[in-house]
């Protein structure tokens, strides 16, 4: 285990939605979320996609939001450009921006993947580009990759003053990358610190906020393999143990 703390914070963890072959909508997870998260040092506590999720976060020490579906475009103020959507659903839409609200408004660490990176643009008023192959140009590296999960494909450049930058010690990293639609504009109060070779947003960060970051890549499938992966699990734990014993503090000086 890379946190050798006792105090091990609980991580709230946003899930996919699909619907199941006999028609009933499913909740759920790839492990290796659950893996990166228990390597790092946190409890993973996993929140379905229902509204009483808020509540259960307020009793979490961080925010995980991550990869699956897109998001319905009339949330970030756009119509269908009649691209393909893949894995909609309303019901995860509105848990995940509810969930970010609530993180915001306790100042909980939160760290976005994937989609992850895509929900915290469109909660602060951000948009997407809705289908890179159709609605981006020139995109010359390989945003959805065939290769297994954790192989790499293209590369990725970081701002050097930027937490990524201090998380992992290097500017420029190989990543693996599943991902059809990406961040086009990112909220006022979020700065751009990553690019892909092609201009592609990789990576922001909400510089007058404890600890936000979203990357566009997926660092869970490659904890086992890549120090770096591992480390910005690592970053993210920390952040929320810290976050855990400060309550636990203030808790103790109400007694």
């Amino acid at each position: 285990m890379a946190n050798s703390s006792s105090i091990r914070p609980f991580i709230g963890i946003s899930l996919s939605r699909e619907m199941g072959k006999d028609g009933v909508p499913r909740d759920f997870i790839r492990s290796t979320y659950l893996h990166a998260i228990q390597q790092a040092g946190g409890i993973p506590v996993l929140l379905a996609n229902i509204a009483e999720s808020a509540e259960v976060l307020k009793s979490c020490h961080g925010l995980l939001l991550t990869g699956g579906g897109d998001f319905d475009p009339i949330l970030y103020g756009q119509e269908d450009a009649g691209t393909k959507w893949e894995g909609v659903s309303a019901d995860r839409d509105h848990t995940e921006l509810l969930l970010i609200q609530t993180a915001y408004a306790l100042n909980l660490p939160i760290f976005g993947i994937c989609r992850g990176i895509q929900a915290l643009a469109v909660s602060g008023k951000g948009a997407l580009i809705q289908d890179i192959p159709s609605g981006y140009h020139p995109s010359t590296a390989r945003h959805s990759q065939n290769e297994p999960r954790f192989e790499v494909t293209h590369r990725v450049k970081m701002e050097q003053s930027s937490r990524l930058v201090a998380i992992m010690g290097t500017q420029e990293i190989s990543v693996n990358s599943f991902h059809h639609q990406a961040v086009m504009t990112v909220p006022n109060d979020w700065t751009i610190t990553a690019y892909a070779e092609d201009g592609l947003i990789e990576g922001m960060e909400r510089r007058e906020y404890p600890f936000a970051l979203g990357v566009q890549w997926h660092p869970e499938d490659l904890v086992d393999s890549r120090p770096e992966a591992l480390q910005l699990f690592v970053s993210f734990v920390e952040a929320a143990r810290q976050y855990q014993e400060e309550k636990i503090g203030s808790w103790q000086k109400e007694q």
